[in-house]
């Protein structure tokens, strides 16, 4: 739905459509099997306490701890082939994806012909047709403007015409049936030939209106990297920039020497100079001085621009880990969560996982813009999502356990105005 425009009227086969839905959904799926654990570990562990299998558990001594591990040792699983799959499936996918779309752009819609109306969809042609027939492909009454010589232009009329593509859709044919070509004999006179004709036939140039997908060879962006190559990407950025700072620090010093190794002799012989030297020295002091401050800061861009690459490329690497780990993140909030809830049906753990989720995916995302503008370290934009739902439930995990069942929020009463506290009293006790 999101490319429907795109792809209206350009004659795709099922086929390019097909392609398209499976290559993007690769990346969804990347995004639904965290989800998808944090709602089946809710179900599970819901079910469980529902149906006070947990408490029968509980006193033949198997803590809640325990009864985690396995949901643990699937996620540790499903974390590994997630990774797996962010490294070798996810950016050919997205790769194949790109391109296609870039295929599907630049073609154009299919050949549209309106009565009266001058089309100009055939590069170097306008062609106008009183009355276009709808059974058929018959026009007529046509006038056909050919700009393929724009030092000799034709004008092409005819009564009737019929039209059709070649078998390969690279040819556009018109059959013109009782007509005249007016040509220009010479582009610095008024002079012109005019032909008569029963029947001529022109052909143009259609592969505009043919889709054809494009084999390899495109560049390839930092979402269609495995891990590994980014890699290789930063550790070649890095070395760039700390050649360039090396670089930099020599010619910072290099500025100075002369100042620091000036005899008084030479600085008592420039004194001396008459004030037209002193002009002539002033001007190419201050000449030198621009010259260098402009190597310094092209030095400073050009470091800005590579760590600002590398760091993209970084976000880009820890992402790939970082949302597979979410798997596990999610089955330690999802334990407790669903003992809490004491509820196992699909709407419960759907609603909480969707919340969950988007507390998540906020992180994530908000992490992530941080990182790009180099406010945050790219590790800790992409792993401080992981961080604050993991230490939730961590601490969730350790209150289920200590059979503290119930979480004491009254902590949140202070935040609450206290025209409202009453109310919620009475609420509470009705």
């Amino acid at each position: 739905m999101k490319t429907a425009d795109s792809l209206i009227g350009k004659g795709l086969g099922s086929w390019v459509i097909i392609q398209l839905i499976v290559y993007n959904l690769s990346w969804m799926f990347v995004l639904v099997v965290p989800m998808a654990c944090l709602a089946m570990v809710l179900m599970t562990y819901g079910n469980l306490t529902q149906d006070n299998e947990l408490t029968i558990l509980k006193s033949s001594g198997v803590s809640l701890v325990r009864l985690m591990i396995p949901a643990i040792l699937v996620s540790l699983i499903i974390c590994y082939l997630l990774i797996e799959f962010n490294n070798k499936v996810l950016p050919d996918a997205n790769y194949k994806n790109k391109n296609l779309m870039y295929d599907i752009s630049r073609t154009k819609p299919t050949l549209k012909l309106e009565a009266n109306v001058f089309s100009k969809e055939i590069p170097n042609y306008s062609i106008l047709s009183r009355e276009i027939s709808k059974n058929t492909n018959e026009l007529f009454d046509v006038t056909i403007y050919d700009f393929t010589n724009i030092i000799q232009i034709h004008v092409v009329t005819a009564k009737k015409a019929n039209i059709f593509f070649t078998r390969d859709n690279k040819k556009l044919l018109f059959e013109l049936e009782d007509g005249e070509i007016h040509q220009s004999v010479d582009p610095n006179s008024i002079s012109s030939r005019r032909i008569f004709f029963k029947k001529h036939r022109i052909s143009m140039d259609a592969e505009q209106f043919l889709f054809e997908q494009s084999g390899p060879g495109a560049p390839r962006g930092d979402r269609e990297l495995s891990a590994q190559d980014m890699q290789h990407i930063v550790d070649s950025l890095q070395i760039i920039s700390n050649k360039i700072k090396s670089q930099l620090s020599e010619r910072i010093a290099s500025y100075y020497e002369p100042i620091l190794i000036a005899e008084p002799d030479t600085l008592n012989k420039e004194e001396k100079t008459t004030q037209t030297g002193i002009n002539n020295l002033t001007y190419f002091a201050m000449n030198d001085a621009k010259g260098k401050l402009s190597n310094i800061t092209n030095d400073l861009a050009r470091i800005e621009y590579l760590d600002t690459e590398s760091d993209r490329y970084l976000v880009e690497v820890h992402k790939k880990y970082a949302i597979p780990v979410a798997c596990i993140v999610f089955v330690l909030i999802g334990a407790p969560i669903g003992v809490i809830t004491r509820k196992g049906s699909f709407g419960v753990a759907a609603s909480i996982s969707l919340f969950f989720f988007l507390i998540y995916w906020a992180c994530l995302i908000g992490g992530e813009k941080l990182a790009d503008r180099r406010l945050l370290d790219p590790w800790l934009g992409m792993w401080i999502a992981n961080i604050i739902i993991g230490v939730v439930g961590l601490y969730l995990t350790y209150r289920m356990n200590k059979e503290q069942i119930v979480i004491d929020l009254s902590f949140l009463r202070r935040f609450i105005p206290r025209a409202f506290r009453n109310q919620i009293i009475e609420t509470s006790n009705e």
